[in-house]
């Protein structure tokens, strides 16, 4: 069984600005809106496991961002976080719809954050699920880089890529998460990172966050081998914000425990809404 197995929603491409962005949505169509934002060198089907456990109370839309899953990948265009969260929002205009709680995972949650700044009038609240608050956080692995000579990588070094997104060594990762980091270009790859890290540079989450008084849902896995769990405790900073940590989870939650992540999220989302 893969990962997509058992969903059943509508897909289509949106061209916006004439690049194809991938959008799926599942759950009933007059439902409040829960937007799923992947992070950095992943796609919708991050979030497949998960999206089942959700669609009972909500219309779910996920997006691929440009440069990842099946949206375009021009090398022409600037993979900036605040263009990548203009982009969502005009996604989401083209879809009519006019409020959304957002979700991001990962890098995700800077996008969601950005779109938030942009659109405070779309976004109505904002879950971030192992978001880095600063660059401070960061966990540096050397090990896990893919020179350009090297691109596209083996099979071997997408996997040593992709390990520290999870909490235990010999975690089986999707095949189709993998191929999805392969399907990118090495320019988009390094684009996007480049600006999540320039995003984060000129401003902290929390200090972005704090002035536009949504309501924050922050979801950490304690054994987050990117991101360091204890800066979750930073967003705490912003107020009425909601701050868990999952003992025995890493970086992906939302793939390591679905059943856990989606509990937390449906019970914020019932208050925001």
């Amino acid at each position: 069984m893969t990962i997509s197995d058992g969903l059943k929603g509508h897909d289509e491409a949106l061209s916006l600005d004439g690049d194809d962005i991938y959008v799926c949505q599942d759950g009933p169509h007059d439902a409040p809106v829960l937007l799923l934002i992947h992070g950095s060198a992943s796609s919708t089907r991050s979030w497949d496991a998960l999206v089942p456990l959700l669609t009972k109370s909500h219309r779910v839309i996920r997006i691929d961002l440009l440069g990842h899953g099946r949206s375009a990948k021009p090398a022409d265009r600037s993979y900036a976080t605040p263009e990548q969260g203009r982009r969502v929002g005009a996604a989401l205009d083209r879809l009519g719809v006019e409020h959304a709680i957002v979700v991001g995972h990962s890098s995700g949650g800077a996008v969601a954050t950005a779109l938030a700044e942009q659109r405070p009038d779309l976004v109505t609240a904002l879950a971030l699920v192992n978001t880095g608050p600063s660059l401070a956080a960061f966990i540096a692995s050397e090990s896990a880089a893919i020179a350009p000579s090297q691109w596209p990588p083996t099979d071997r070094q997408l996997r040593q890529f992709a390990s520290t997104a999870f909490s235990r060594a010999g975690y089986q990762i999707p095949p189709e998460l993998l191929n999805e980091v392969r399907a990118m270009t090495y320019h988009t790859l390094t684009a996007t990172m480049q600006g999540i890290r320039e995003y984060l540079e000129q401003q902290a989450l929390p200090d972005r966050l704090t002035p536009l008084g949504k309501p924050l849902l922050v979801i950490f896995g304690e054994d987050d081998r990117r991101w360091r769990s204890s800066s979750a405790a930073d967003y705490r900073a912003v107020p009425g914000a909601t701050v868990e940590l999952l003992p025995g989870l890493g970086h992906s939650p939302i793939l390591e425990d679905p059943l856990r992540t989606a509990t937390l999220l449906l019970a914020f989302t019932a208050r925001a809404n």
